[in-house]
Protein backbone atom coordinates (compact mmCIF):
# COMPACT_ATOMS: atom_id res chain seq x y z
CA UNK A 1 0.00 0.00 0.00
CA UNK A 2 1.49 3.22 -1.20
CA UNK A 3 0.84 6.85 1.17
CA UNK A 4 -1.18 7.54 -2.24
CA UNK A 5 -3.60 5.10 -1.29
CA UNK A 6 -4.22 7.16 2.38
CA UNK A 7 -5.34 10.74 1.97
CA UNK A 8 -5.95 13.07 4.82
CA UNK A 9 -9.17 14.96 4.14
CA UNK A 10 -10.21 17.85 6.25
CA UNK A 11 -13.70 17.52 7.16
CA UNK A 12 -13.30 21.59 7.35
CA UNK A 13 -13.78 21.83 3.94
CA UNK A 14 -17.33 20.47 3.40
CA UNK A 15 -18.45 22.86 6.14
CA UNK A 16 -15.95 26.06 4.05
CA UNK A 17 -18.07 24.63 0.92
CA UNK A 18 -21.75 25.24 2.90
CA UNK A 19 -20.49 29.11 4.06
CA UNK A 20 -19.79 29.59 0.03
CA UNK A 21 -23.02 28.49 -0.92
CA UNK A 22 -22.02 24.94 -2.24
CA UNK A 23 -24.34 21.83 -0.53
CA UNK A 24 -21.57 18.98 0.07
CA UNK A 25 -24.04 16.25 -1.16
CA UNK A 26 -23.94 17.91 -4.41
CA UNK A 27 -20.38 17.83 -4.99
CA UNK A 28 -20.43 14.00 -3.46
CA UNK A 29 -23.54 13.23 -6.07
CA UNK A 30 -21.31 14.80 -8.58
CA UNK A 31 -18.22 12.89 -7.92
CA UNK A 32 -20.51 9.65 -7.72
CA UNK A 33 -19.21 8.99 -4.47
CA UNK A 34 -21.44 7.47 -1.25
CA UNK A 35 -22.78 10.81 0.91
CA UNK A 36 -20.89 9.29 3.60
CA UNK A 37 -17.66 10.14 2.38
CA UNK A 38 -18.43 13.43 4.01
CA UNK A 39 -17.64 12.13 7.65
CA UNK A 40 -14.76 10.31 6.45
CA UNK A 41 -11.04 12.02 7.47
CA UNK A 42 -9.28 9.60 5.21
CA UNK A 43 -10.52 9.33 1.67
CA UNK A 44 -7.73 7.32 -1.34
CA UNK A 45 -7.09 8.52 -4.44
CA UNK A 46 -10.16 7.38 -6.54
CA UNK A 47 -12.10 10.01 -4.38
CA UNK A 48 -9.71 12.80 -4.01
CA UNK A 49 -9.47 13.75 -7.26
CA UNK A 50 -13.01 13.45 -8.39
CA UNK A 51 -13.83 15.27 -5.02
CA UNK A 52 -12.03 18.31 -6.42
CA UNK A 53 -12.64 18.11 -10.25
CA UNK A 54 -16.78 18.05 -9.20
CA UNK A 55 -16.39 20.99 -7.58
CA UNK A 56 -14.99 22.28 -10.40
CA UNK A 57 -17.68 21.13 -12.60
CA UNK A 58 -20.00 22.86 -10.44
CA UNK A 59 -18.27 26.14 -10.88
CA UNK A 60 -19.15 28.11 -14.15
CA UNK A 61 -15.59 28.83 -14.22
CA UNK A 62 -12.33 27.43 -12.86
CA UNK A 63 -10.62 30.88 -11.95
CA UNK A 64 -14.05 31.94 -10.25
CA UNK A 65 -14.11 28.53 -8.23
CA UNK A 66 -10.12 29.14 -7.05
CA UNK A 67 -10.71 32.49 -5.49
CA UNK A 68 -14.04 32.06 -4.07
CA UNK A 69 -12.84 28.83 -2.60
CA UNK A 70 -9.87 30.44 -1.19
CA UNK A 71 -11.16 33.72 -1.09
CA UNK A 72 -14.78 32.62 1.35
CA UNK A 73 -12.75 30.13 3.31
CA UNK A 74 -12.24 30.91 6.94
CA UNK A 75 -9.20 30.50 9.22
CA UNK A 76 -11.34 28.61 11.46
CA UNK A 77 -11.92 25.42 9.23
CA UNK A 78 -8.32 25.20 8.61
CA UNK A 79 -6.89 21.62 9.60
CA UNK A 80 -4.24 21.63 12.29
CA UNK A 81 -1.37 21.25 9.24
CA UNK A 82 -2.30 24.45 7.89
CA UNK A 83 -2.97 25.49 11.60
CA UNK A 84 0.72 25.64 12.22
CA UNK A 85 1.56 27.59 9.19
CA UNK A 86 -0.98 30.10 10.01
CA UNK A 87 0.54 30.56 12.97
CA UNK A 88 3.89 30.23 12.12
CA UNK A 89 6.65 33.24 12.99
CA UNK A 90 6.63 34.28 9.42
CA UNK A 91 6.22 33.93 5.99
CA UNK A 92 9.32 31.63 5.50
CA UNK A 93 8.42 29.58 8.62
CA UNK A 94 4.97 29.30 7.23
CA UNK A 95 5.99 27.94 4.22
CA UNK A 96 8.45 25.58 5.09
CA UNK A 97 5.79 23.80 7.74
CA UNK A 98 3.32 23.96 4.61
CA UNK A 99 6.11 21.88 2.68
CA UNK A 100 6.97 19.25 5.78
CA UNK A 101 3.10 19.07 6.48
CA UNK A 102 2.05 18.59 2.88
CA UNK A 103 4.41 15.52 3.05
CA UNK A 104 1.32 13.90 5.62
CA UNK A 105 -1.32 14.13 3.05
CA UNK A 106 0.48 13.50 -0.40
CA UNK A 107 -0.45 13.06 -3.87
CA UNK A 108 0.77 17.36 -3.37
CA UNK A 109 4.18 17.80 -2.66
CA UNK A 110 5.50 21.36 -2.60
CA UNK A 111 9.13 21.77 -3.60
CA UNK A 112 10.59 25.23 -2.50
CA UNK A 113 13.66 26.70 -4.06
CA UNK A 114 15.15 30.11 -2.78
CA UNK A 115 17.36 32.22 -5.45
CA UNK A 116 18.32 35.77 -6.02
CA UNK A 117 15.18 38.13 -5.58
CA UNK A 118 12.39 35.16 -5.52
CA UNK A 119 11.59 32.31 -4.28
CA UNK A 120 9.95 29.65 -6.13
CA UNK A 121 7.03 26.66 -5.18
CA UNK A 122 6.39 24.41 -7.00
CA UNK A 123 4.17 21.51 -7.14
CA UNK A 124 4.68 18.38 -8.03
CA UNK A 125 2.65 14.97 -7.87
CA UNK A 126 3.54 12.14 -5.61
CA UNK A 127 2.62 8.43 -6.19
CA UNK A 128 0.21 8.92 -9.46
CA UNK A 129 1.20 9.55 -13.09
CA UNK A 130 -1.78 11.36 -13.77
CA UNK A 131 -1.92 15.11 -12.55
CA UNK A 132 -4.71 16.48 -10.30
CA UNK A 133 -7.18 18.76 -11.49
CA UNK A 134 -6.55 22.18 -12.48
CA UNK A 135 -9.41 23.64 -9.61
CA UNK A 136 -6.54 21.55 -7.25
CA UNK A 137 -3.02 22.75 -8.85
CA UNK A 138 -4.80 26.51 -8.46
CA UNK A 139 -6.12 26.46 -5.22
CA UNK A 140 -3.20 25.09 -3.87
CA UNK A 141 -1.52 27.46 -5.79
CA UNK A 142 -3.62 30.63 -4.60
CA UNK A 143 -3.37 29.74 -1.12
CA UNK A 144 0.41 29.80 -0.63
CA UNK A 145 -0.42 33.07 -1.47
CA UNK A 146 -3.61 33.61 1.06
CA UNK A 147 -1.63 32.29 3.91
CA UNK A 148 0.82 35.03 3.39
CA UNK A 149 -1.87 37.52 2.86
CA UNK A 150 -3.74 36.33 5.88
CA UNK A 151 -0.85 36.37 8.57
CA UNK A 152 1.54 39.54 7.23
CA UNK A 153 -1.94 41.37 7.55
CA UNK A 154 -0.50 42.90 3.95
CA UNK A 155 -2.52 42.34 0.27
CA UNK A 156 1.21 40.42 -0.87
CA UNK A 157 1.65 39.94 -4.55
CA UNK A 158 3.18 37.24 -6.52
CA UNK A 159 6.31 37.90 -9.11
CA UNK A 160 5.32 34.83 -11.03
CA UNK A 161 2.33 32.13 -11.84
CA UNK A 162 2.60 29.39 -14.27
CA UNK A 163 0.24 26.71 -14.58
CA UNK A 164 0.87 23.44 -16.66
CA UNK A 165 -3.22 23.86 -18.03
CA UNK A 166 -5.90 26.19 -18.89
CA UNK A 167 -7.35 28.01 -16.02
CA UNK A 168 -10.25 29.92 -17.12
CA UNK A 169 -10.79 33.18 -16.73
CA UNK A 170 -6.84 34.49 -15.93
CA UNK A 171 -7.63 38.34 -15.53
CA UNK A 172 -9.52 37.15 -12.59
CA UNK A 173 -6.82 35.18 -11.49
CA UNK A 174 -3.77 37.67 -12.49
CA UNK A 175 -6.41 40.54 -11.04
CA UNK A 176 -5.93 37.89 -7.55
CA UNK A 177 -2.46 37.17 -7.93
CA UNK A 178 -1.29 40.53 -8.82
CA UNK A 179 0.86 39.34 -11.63
CA UNK A 180 0.57 37.52 -15.01
CA UNK A 181 -0.18 34.58 -15.28
CA UNK A 182 1.22 31.68 -17.76
CA UNK A 183 -0.78 28.69 -18.73
CA UNK A 184 -0.46 26.09 -20.60
CA UNK A 185 3.21 25.85 -19.57
CA UNK A 186 5.59 23.43 -18.73
CA UNK A 187 4.92 23.33 -14.82
CA UNK A 188 2.82 24.62 -11.83
CA UNK A 189 4.86 27.25 -9.95
CA UNK A 190 4.13 30.48 -7.50
CA UNK A 191 7.21 32.79 -7.92
CA UNK A 192 7.24 35.25 -4.82
CA UNK A 193 9.26 37.73 -3.66
CA UNK A 194 11.71 36.66 -1.83
CA UNK A 195 11.91 39.88 0.44
CA UNK A 196 7.73 39.10 1.43
CA UNK A 197 8.79 35.61 3.19
CA UNK A 198 10.75 38.05 6.08
CA UNK A 199 7.35 39.55 6.78
CA UNK A 200 6.27 38.49 10.28
CA UNK A 201 2.79 36.87 10.65
CA UNK A 202 0.44 39.17 12.79
CA UNK A 203 -0.91 35.82 13.22
CA UNK A 204 2.06 34.36 15.17
CA UNK A 205 1.03 31.86 18.53
CA UNK A 206 3.87 30.48 20.08
CA UNK A 207 2.17 28.97 22.73
CA UNK A 208 -0.27 27.23 20.02
CA UNK A 209 2.83 25.89 17.95
CA UNK A 210 4.57 24.53 21.30
CA UNK A 211 1.04 22.42 21.33
CA UNK A 212 0.88 21.25 17.69
CA UNK A 213 4.41 21.46 16.33
CA UNK A 214 5.53 18.12 18.25
CA UNK A 215 2.16 16.21 17.85
CA UNK A 216 2.23 17.11 13.95
CA UNK A 217 6.12 16.58 14.12
CA UNK A 218 5.52 12.46 15.81
CA UNK A 219 2.77 11.97 12.77
CA UNK A 220 5.19 12.61 10.60
CA UNK A 221 8.12 10.81 11.93
CA UNK A 222 5.71 7.92 12.49
CA UNK A 223 4.12 8.20 8.69
CA UNK A 224 7.70 8.31 7.17
CA UNK A 225 8.78 4.90 9.41
CA UNK A 226 5.79 3.19 8.14
CA UNK A 227 5.94 4.17 4.77
CA UNK A 228 9.12 2.60 3.47
CA UNK A 229 11.49 4.78 0.88
CA UNK A 230 12.66 1.31 -0.22
CA UNK A 231 8.85 0.88 -1.44
CA UNK A 232 8.17 4.06 -2.45
CA UNK A 233 10.69 3.66 -5.15
CA UNK A 234 9.99 0.46 -5.93
CA UNK A 235 6.17 1.71 -6.52
CA UNK A 236 7.62 4.67 -9.07
CA UNK A 237 10.22 2.62 -10.88
CA UNK A 238 7.11 -0.21 -11.85
CA UNK A 239 5.29 2.44 -13.07
CA UNK A 240 8.22 4.41 -14.86
CA UNK A 241 9.98 1.41 -16.28
CA UNK A 242 8.68 0.88 -19.92
CA UNK A 243 10.77 2.00 -22.73
CA UNK A 244 13.52 3.16 -20.95
CA UNK A 245 15.75 3.22 -17.31
CA UNK A 246 14.82 6.28 -14.83
CA UNK A 247 17.76 6.96 -13.08
CA UNK A 248 17.71 8.08 -9.72
CA UNK A 249 17.52 11.82 -10.37
CA UNK A 250 14.12 11.47 -11.87
CA UNK A 251 12.70 8.89 -8.66
CA UNK A 252 14.32 11.55 -6.32
CA UNK A 253 12.44 14.02 -8.16
CA UNK A 254 9.11 12.66 -7.83
CA UNK A 255 9.56 11.90 -3.87
CA UNK A 256 10.45 15.35 -3.63
CA UNK A 257 13.94 14.86 -2.33
CA UNK A 258 17.81 15.28 -3.34
CA UNK A 259 19.95 12.37 -4.91
CA UNK A 260 21.65 12.39 -1.80
CA UNK A 261 18.90 12.00 0.41
CA UNK A 262 17.27 9.41 -1.52
CA UNK A 263 20.73 7.32 -1.86
CA UNK A 264 21.25 7.86 2.09
CA UNK A 265 17.74 6.74 3.12
CA UNK A 266 18.35 3.91 0.86
CA UNK A 267 21.28 2.53 2.00
CA UNK A 268 20.15 2.98 5.74
CA UNK A 269 17.54 0.19 4.53
CA UNK A 270 20.02 -1.73 2.98
CA UNK A 271 19.35 -1.30 0.00
CA UNK A 272 20.25 0.34 -3.24
CA UNK A 273 19.36 2.28 -6.49
CA UNK A 274 20.65 -0.21 -8.65
CA UNK A 275 19.70 -2.93 -6.65
CA UNK A 276 16.00 -2.04 -6.39
CA UNK A 277 15.81 -1.12 -10.43
CA UNK A 278 17.16 -4.63 -10.99
CA UNK A 279 14.73 -6.24 -8.96
CA UNK A 280 11.81 -4.74 -10.11
CA UNK A 281 12.83 -5.88 -13.74
CA UNK A 282 13.24 -9.39 -12.87
CA UNK A 283 10.27 -9.44 -10.55
CA UNK A 284 8.65 -7.59 -13.60
CA UNK A 285 10.26 -9.62 -16.40
CA UNK A 286 8.79 -13.05 -14.43
CA UNK A 287 5.15 -11.47 -14.92
CA UNK A 288 4.93 -10.32 -18.22
CA UNK A 289 7.10 -14.07 -19.57
CA UNK A 290 4.29 -15.84 -18.03
CA UNK A 291 1.59 -13.73 -19.86
CA UNK A 292 1.53 -15.97 -23.38
CA UNK A 293 -0.19 -12.97 -25.20
CA UNK A 294 3.39 -11.15 -24.72
CA UNK A 295 6.03 -11.22 -27.12
CA UNK A 296 9.40 -11.44 -25.54
CA UNK A 297 10.50 -8.13 -27.35
CA UNK A 298 7.46 -6.42 -25.81
CA UNK A 299 8.39 -7.96 -22.55
CA UNK A 300 12.06 -6.09 -23.04
CA UNK A 301 10.29 -3.18 -23.90
CA UNK A 302 8.41 -3.24 -20.93
CA UNK A 303 10.74 -3.10 -18.25
CA UNK A 304 13.36 -0.64 -19.93
CA UNK A 305 15.41 -2.52 -22.27
CA UNK A 306 16.11 -0.78 -25.55
CA UNK A 307 17.28 -3.84 -27.61
CA UNK A 308 16.40 -7.18 -26.92
CA UNK A 309 19.80 -9.18 -26.59
CA UNK A 310 20.26 -6.77 -23.17
CA UNK A 311 17.44 -8.48 -21.62
CA UNK A 312 18.57 -11.82 -22.97
CA UNK A 313 21.58 -11.41 -21.09
CA UNK A 314 20.09 -9.91 -18.12
CA UNK A 315 17.63 -12.64 -17.75
CA UNK A 316 20.09 -15.62 -18.04
CA UNK A 317 22.13 -13.73 -14.84
CA UNK A 318 18.95 -13.63 -12.89
CA UNK A 319 17.33 -16.87 -14.15
CA UNK A 320 20.58 -18.85 -15.14
CA UNK A 321 18.15 -19.58 -18.47
CA UNK A 322 16.61 -17.94 -22.03
CA UNK A 323 13.66 -15.93 -21.63
CA UNK A 324 11.83 -18.46 -23.87
CA UNK A 325 12.93 -21.83 -22.15
CA UNK A 326 11.87 -19.73 -18.89
CA UNK A 327 8.56 -19.17 -20.28
CA UNK A 328 8.17 -22.49 -22.09
CA UNK A 329 8.54 -24.27 -18.62
CA UNK A 330 6.73 -22.01 -16.67
CA UNK A 331 3.50 -21.98 -18.84
CA UNK A 332 4.13 -25.89 -18.71
CA UNK A 333 3.62 -26.04 -14.83
CA UNK A 334 1.07 -23.92 -14.87
CA UNK A 335 -1.32 -25.75 -17.86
Amino acid sequence: MTPYTRIKFPTGFWTGLRQLGVAPHEVVRKAGLPITIINETVVNASQYFPIWQAYSDLMDDIAKGIIKLVNGFETVHYPPTVLAAYHARDYRDALTRMARYKQMCPPENLLITEEDDHCTIELKWLYTDQPGPSMLIGITLAFLLELGRRGTGKLLTAKSVEFSHSMGDVDLLENYFGCRIKTNGNCNKLTLHRSDLDSPFVSYNKELLEILAPVLDQSLDEQECSNSITEMVKWVLERSLTGGRPDIQTVAGELGMSNRTLQRRLTDEGTSFKLLLTQIRHERARAYLADPSLDISEVAFLIGYEDQNSFYRAFRHWEDDTPSNWRTEHLGKTH
